[in-house]
C-alpha cells in the first residue's frame, strides 16, 4: 500500500521493447468456408521465424491474431520467442480476418455489404487451412501444433482446439473470457475487478473517481469552465454538448478499464505507453480525500496525461476517438460484439466506481442494427463453444490474473485432468503471454513454466501415436 498523500514526479523512460525478427507471408483462403456460393478468394497474413525449428519433427507454436494487426501480438508475446530454441519450434503469428491487412474487400471491408463473413468460425477455419499447408496437405501430420493466445486470441486458441483437434494438439488459453456470453457471468464483475484494482492501491483513489462523474457533468454546464477543461485536460476538442460530456466519460471510463487490464509490474506500450503498475502511479495523485471540486478536476487531468502522453508524443487529448488509441486497430470489433460475441456489462455505482449504467439488451440491440443493419445472436457462442462445458475438450491450460477484469469470464477451476487452470494472483491481462521480465511476480515464472511442461506433455503424445 502506497502512502496515501504522496505525489509522484514521472519519470519517464524508455520502454523495453524487444524486436523479433520474423518473415511476413499471406495466405489464401475461401470467403466463406461453409457455403458454396461464394467463390472468392483473399489473403490473410502470417508471420513466421524458424530459426530454431526442427524441421523433422519440431512443432508448430501458432498465436491465433486477435482483433487488430497481428504485428502487435508478434512484438508483445515474448513467451512464445522465449521457449521456441528449448522446443526447436517453428513460430507463426496468423493475423485475423478483417483486421489488420488481411482485408477481404480492401478498405470496404467493414462497409454493411461487406462485413459479414467476419466472424470467429470463419477465421477458425482460415488458420486450419493454413495449418494444413503448414503441414504439406498430409493425411498424418508430421508437426504437433501448439495454439497459443491471449483475451481473444486465448479464446480462439481454445476454440482451435476443441474445434479442430485433429489439427491442433494443444493451446494455451491466456486471459480468454470464454464464460462472459448471456446468463453465464454477472454483468458486473469485470467492472467490479477493475474497481479492485484501484480500491488496492487506496480507498481515496477509487472514492475520488466515483466522485469525479457527478463533478465533471456538473462542471462541464457552463461555457467559461469548458474553456478551461480543454485548457487543463489539454483536449483537442471542446466540450460544447451533451454528447461531447458522454463522450468525454466513455473515454476516461474506458481509460480506467485499460490500466487495470494492462496493470503490468514493467513499461508496456502493449496498448498505449505506460509506466509500471499504472494504476499505483494514477493512484498517487488521488490518494487523499479531495473535496475540492476544481483540485480534483486537476488530479483528474494529471491521470489523463499519464494515461495518454507518459511517452511525450501526444499533441492533445482525443476522447472523441473512444479506446482506439492507435495500437491497436481494432476497428471490427464493434460487428462481432453485435453479432456472435455477445458480453453483457453493467455497473450499479455501489459495488464499482462507475455510474449506474445497467444490462438493457433490448437497447443493445437496437444500436447494433442502427450500427450493422443486423441484431444480435445473444446465445450463437453459447451454442457454438458451450460457455464452460468443457467435458469433451482436451489439452487446453487457461490461464488467468486476478488483476484483469476478463477474468470475470475466465475458466479458475480445472475441468479435468487435460482442460487445467492457472490462476495468477498478482497478474495483468495474458502477462503470461509477455516477455520474461526482472519485475515478474513469482506467480506468473510458476504459470510459465506449467504451460511449458503441459507442452512437452502434449508433444510426447503427439509423437507416441505416429
Amino acid at each position: 500500500m502506497w502512502p496515501k498523500i504522496f505525489i509522484l514526479t514521472i519519470q519517464v523512460v524508455a520502454l523495453v521493447k524487444t524486436e523479433y525478427k520474423y518473415e511476413t507471408k499471406y495466405f489464401e483462403v475461401r470467403l466463406d468456408h461453409f457455403g458454396y456460393q461464394r467463390s472468392e478468394r483473399f489473403q490473410i497474413k502470417y508471420l513466421v521465424n524458424d530459426d530454431y525449428w526442427n524441421t523433422q519433427n519440431g512443432p508448430i507454436f501458432f498465436y491465433t491474431g486477435n482483433e487488430g494487426q497481428i504485428e502487435v501480438f508478434a512484438q508483445h508475446t515474448g513467451f512464445m520467442w522465449e521457449i521456441a530454441q528449448e522446443f526447436n519450434a517453428k513460430i507463426v503469428f496468423a493475423e485475423h480476418r478483417y483486421y489488420g491487412a488481411s482485408m477481404p474487400f480492401g478498405n470496404k471491408s467493414l462497409d454493411k455489404e461487406h462485413i459479414g463473413y467476419l466472424t470467429s468460425s470463419q477465421a477458425l477455419a482460415d488458420y486450419a487451412d493454413l495449418i494444413d499447408y503448414l503441414q504439406d496437405h498430409s493425411i498424418k501430420p508430421k508437426y504437433p501444433v501448439i495454439a497459443f493466445g491471449g483475451s481473444y486470441g486465448g479464446m480462439l486458441a481454445a476454440y482451435f482446439r476443441m474445434k479442430y483437434p485433429h489439427i491442433v494438439t494443444g493451446a494455451i488459453a491466456a486471459s480468454a473470457p470464454i464464460h462472459m456470453y448471456p446468463g453465464m457471468a454477472p454483468c458486473d464483475a469485470y467492472y467490479r475487478i477493475v474497481t479492485s484494482s484501484f480500491k488496492v492501491e487506496g480507498q481515496s483513489c477509487k472514492d475520488n473517481i466515483k466522485r469525479s462523474w457527478k463533478v465533471i457533468r456538473d462542471f462541464t454546464t457552463s461555457a467559461n469552465n469548458t474553456a478551461w477543461l480543454k485548457a487543463k485536460w489539454n483536449l483537442c476538442d471542446p466540450v460544447k454538448n451533451a454528447t461531447d460530456v458522454q463522450d468525454l466519460i466513455d473515454f476516461l471510463g474506458s481509460m480506467y478499464e485499460t490500466l487495470a487490464m494492462v496493470n503490468y509490474p514493467f513499461p508496456s506500450d502493449f496498448l498505449v505507453p505506460l509506466p509500471a503498475y499504472p494504476v499505483r502511479v494514477v493512484c498517487q495523485y488521488l490518494n487523499e480525500s479531495i473535496t475540492n471540486s476544481t483540485l480534483l478536476l486537476e488530479r483528474i487531468g494529471k491521470v489523463l496525461d499519464v494515461f495518454t502522453n507518459y511517452d511525450k508524443k501526444s499533441k492533445c487529448v482525443d476522447y472523441k476517438k473512444g479506446s482506439d488509441y492507435g495500437n491497436l486497430d481494432a476497428s471490427g470489433w464493434d460487428y462481432q460484439a453485435c453479432t456472435e460475441m455477445v458480453m453483457p456489462m453493467c455497473t450499479n455505482g455501489q459495488h464499482d466506481m462507475f455510474e449506474p449504467n445497467p444490462w438493457n439488451f433490448t437497447k443493445y440491440s437496437d444500436d447494433c442494427h442502427s450500427k450493422f443493419g443486423v441484431y444480435p445472436q445473444p446465445d450463437a457462442a453459447r451454442i457454438t463453444y458451450g460457455g464452460d462445458r468443457l467435458a469433451a475438450a482436451s489439452n487446453i491450460v487457461f490461464s488467468n490474473g486476478l488483476l484483469d477484469p476478463w477474468t470475470a469470464g475466465g475458466i479458475l477451476n480445472t475441468v479435468s485432468e487435460s482442460v487445467e487452470a492457472v490462476v495468477i494472483l498478482d497478474g495483468a491481462h495474458h502477462l503470461d503471454l509477455m516477455p520474461s521480465h526482472p519485475s515478474d511476480p513469482p506467480t506468473v515464472t510458476f504459470a510459465r513454466s506449467f504451460h511449458k511442461q503441459r507442452i512437452h506433455k502434449w508433444i510426447r503424445q503427439f509423437r507416441s501415436r505416429i
